[in-house]
């Protein structure tokens, strides 16, 4: 039985981010079972999304809901029970993103099924922020990064560039159609490879099943959008001696990931349990212990708040196409799936999540004429 007091204490917290308990405002949380109360108080994040997929609540702004009980730091008053605890100690003591657990991610998230991807992506099947700053639509709006990306590089025609982390092969597709560059990218999601390769066909580019330490060669550029989030902060360093050793002398080193405030050494309960497993994001202190020694940081580029457009437009998309989904996919996932898109979208508008593109050259190269906007 409910106690009285968990809903209590839940309520209040709640009113610290003007937030109403079934309130009229589209942001208010619709409680539909009295044990969502308890359920939070004890697993924190990972209880208050299990019973969003169990149905215990809805809301109908999710996103606004979650940017204000950020933005009022309602997570640092909550203090998670053993479950929350094992969570961080797990990923002290192992190395939960080491070449043996690689392929998990892949398998778990990335294999779900083209036909989701495709149904919420851009035509290319970006899967990482796009760039909103002149574009109206998000197939403009992930054209414009990957020709910023392109811009950042310095990419010309002949380029040999290594993408660590290559998705269905958007950038290496677009680098080679529109800069003539010959582009090596490497995933650990077989649909990825195969779906990608056929998308590729005819264009100078190869898209491997590999993990990124496995990779061999030298190359113009070596770049990863969107992988850093599944390095793990035990393995930035190694992350960063892979680039150095596969980087050609004068070469240009690129980094697009999201990132986080504070640094941690695990991630998100919920995310990780239902969405990527193994998952953190690296703070700036993290990655840049990481590179010192090896690299110097020639740009570092913040527009976090275009990710939360992104994810908002993935999401009508998905919504948009449940009908033709919904024979492959149950109900829970896609609770499950619109709790991960506009919790993040939320993440992002709290500004407690930031979207990086970092560009970096070797010490004593000369500093490289890029465009960094």
């Amino acid at each position: 039985m409910t106690s009285k007091n968990s809903q209590t204490i839940i309520r209040e917290l709640l009113e610290h981010a003007e937030i109403q308990v079934n309130g009229p405002h589209p942001w208010d949380i619709q409680i539909h079972d009295s044990r969502f109360y308890d359920r939070v108080l004890r697993e924190v994040e990972l209880g208050l999304g299990e019973s969003y997929m169990d149905g215990w609540w809805d809301c109908e702004a999710l996103d606004e809901f979650i940017n204000r009980v950020l933005q009022a730091r309602l997570d640092t008053k909550v203090k998670g029970n053993w479950k929350i605890m094992l969570h961080m100690l797990r990923a002290k003591l192992f190395n939960l993103q080491s070449p043996v657990k690689a392929y998990e991610i892949g398998e778990h998230h990335y294999d779900l099924g083209n036909d989701l991807y495709q149904a919420m992506l851009d035509k290319r099947l970006n899967y990482t922020c796009a760039y909103w700053k002149d574009a109206s639509t998000l197939d403009e709006a992930q054209e414009a990064k990957l020709d910023l990306v392109c811009r950042k590089i310095s990419l010309e025609p002949g380029m040999k560039v290594l993408e660590l982390g290559c998705g269905w092969g958007s950038f290496a597709k677009y680098a080679a159609e529109e800069y003539g560059a010959e582009v090596l990218g490497v995933t650990v999601s077989k649909e990825q490879v195969e779906l990608g390769m056929e998308l590729c066909q005819g264009l100078p580019v190869e898209l491997r099943l590999q993990d990124y330490r496995e990779v061999e060669g030298q190359y113009d550029a070596v770049i990863s959008i969107g992988v850093m989030e599944h390095v793990g902060y035990k393995n930035y360093r190694t992350y960063m001696e892979v680039v150095d050793r596969t980087l050609k002398p004068g070469g240009i080193a690129f980094i697009h990931t999201i990132g986080r405030n504070d640094s941690a050494v695990s991630g998100n309960a919920w995310t990780e349990k239902y969405i990527f497993p193994n998952g953190m994001l690296p703070s700036i202190a993290q990655l840049g212990a990481a590179m010192e020694g090896l690299f110097v940081m020639e740009d570092w580029h913040n527009f976090g708040p275009d990710y939360g457009k992104t994810l908002l437009a993935w999401h009508a998309n998905f919504e948009e196409a449940w009908p033709e989904l919904k024979s492959d996919y149950d109900e829970r996932f896609r609770r499950m799936w619109r709790y991960y898109l506009l919790s993040s979208a939320g993440g992002f508008r709290s500004r407690m999540s930031q979207l990086w593109q970092m560009v970096m050259t070797r010490l004593g190269d000369s500093q490289p004429n890029c465009r960094f906007t």
